[in-house]
């Protein structure tokens, strides 16, 4: 797998019938391991070890439904309260970050109210305060502390 401009994991990996998957901490299970699963997996790490997001509060590939249409966000933390507090997007570190990818998560937000959204693809990381439509975006320089 890429290399990635996060710090490095340990994880679990396992080859079965000729598919590898890692251990994923969150959801307790091992998981095919795609270039985006790569990069799930890494920025998971990051939120719970670099700064400190409990672990508790995160949910994988929650689906959602938007216009009728069933979907799967990557990764949503929740605050205290059990409320959704940032929602983020994965791509695959090939994977250039566009406004496709913004408008993706955004248009999850509309359904999950996330206080913030952000996208990576493993090598660059924007977070954003989420707004309402009409309003200005407003990218943080970085991370929001839990």
């Amino acid at each position: 797998m890429y290399p990635l401009n996060l710090p490095p994991i340990n994880p679990s990996i396992k080859k079965e019938e000729g598919k590898i998957s890692i251990f994923d901490i969150i959801r307790k299970k091992y998981i095919i391991l795609t270039p985006e699963e790569w990069v799930r997996q890494h920025f998971v790490h990051y939120l719970i070890n670099e700064l400190k997001y409990p672990r508790s509060l995160f949910r994988l590939e929650g689906s959602l439904t938007y216009n009728k249409l069933q979907k799967r966000s990557d990764i949503l933390v929740r605050d205290r309260e059990g409320k959704p507090w940032m929602l983020i997007e994965c791509k695959s570190p090939a994977i250039k970050l566009t406004q496709k990818a913004f408008n993706q998560v955004a248009v999850y937000n509309m359904t999950i109210g996330a206080k913030y959204i952000a996208v990576t693809n493993g090598m660059i990381h924007y977070c954003c305060a989420a707004t309402q439509p009409g309003e200005e975006v407003r990218f943080l320089n970085e991370f929001p502390v839990f």
